[in-house]
């Protein structure tokens, strides 16, 4: 199998650190309203290669961590905090809302 390492700019063989075992990292879900089809675009895409990897035979370990928790509303770190904005649209606090759309991301999943 071949993947494209975005480092080195060209498509190289995948290789493990350790025979048979993967350790992946991944970011995900968006959590400072429900999931849309740009988040879950980057989330199907990691899935289905954790779940072709474990076909292939490998032991996959998978890391996914909660984004947009203290992000701006843009990538260039300016304005509003989404999380902050969030909160005060639901009038909860910025803990309530990681909760609830972590909550409602992986039910979705499960579905």
């Amino acid at each position: 199998m071949y993947l494209y390492n975005s480092a080195a700019h060209k498509k190289e063989a995948f290789q493990t650190h350790m025979p048979g075992h993967v350790e992946m990292y991944t970011c995900e879900p968006t959590v400072y309203h429900f999931a849309h089809i740009g988040n879950l675009r980057s989330y199907i895409m990691e899935d289905v290669l954790e779940k072709f990897l474990r076909y292939s035979g490998y032991d996959v370990n998978r890391v996914m961590n909660i984004t947009d928790v203290g992000h701006l509303t843009s990538d260039a770190d300016e304005g509003e905090d989404k999380m902050l904005k969030g909160a005060r649209r639901e009038h909860k606090s910025v803990m309530d809302i990681a909760r609830f759309y972590t909550d409602a991301f992986f039910q979705d999943c499960a579905e």
